[in-house]
């Protein structure tokens, strides 16, 4: 008696609270649909048609943006999320001086799954 007491006296704060629906957060938080699976294939010519300009090939760098090969944008100092909102959001220059980066309007939350996967596997391949 005394444990469904308190359950029911923790749980009174509860009522009336509107809980995130999980599209809402898949969608704030630039996440693909949950039963996508990333492909290295669509995420490489996404990356070249749409990253290489600045980044480089490979993800290695150019003159104009930083190589996302680099420690700096490992998973343990940038996680994928950070990748995501990048894309979504533009990044204030940081870490380089290349200056910001854009908002990528034309890139979906399927596609930059892709290109992180194939990020991801270039910078193992560079280390």
């Amino acid at each position: 008696m005394k444990y469904l007491i308190s359950v029911t006296l923790l749980s009174l704060p509860l009522l009336g609270c509107d809980f995130p629906d999980p599209e809402q957060i898949r969608e704030n938080q630039f996440l693909p649909d949950k039963n996508f699976k990333p492909n290295i294939r669509i995420g490489e010519a996404k990356y070249n048609s749409s990253c290489s300009q600045c980044h480089g090939k490979s993800a290695r760098g150019s003159s104009i943006g930083p190589p996302l090969v680099h420690k700096l944008y490992l998973p343990n100092h940038h996680a994928d999320q950070s990748f995501r909102w990048a894309v979504r959001d533009g990044v204030k220059q940081h870490h380089w001086h290349f200056g910001d980066m854009p908002k990528m309007k034309d890139i979906t939350p399927e596609d930059i799954a892709n290109i992180i996967l194939y990020v991801r596997t270039e910078q193992r391949n560079a280390n």
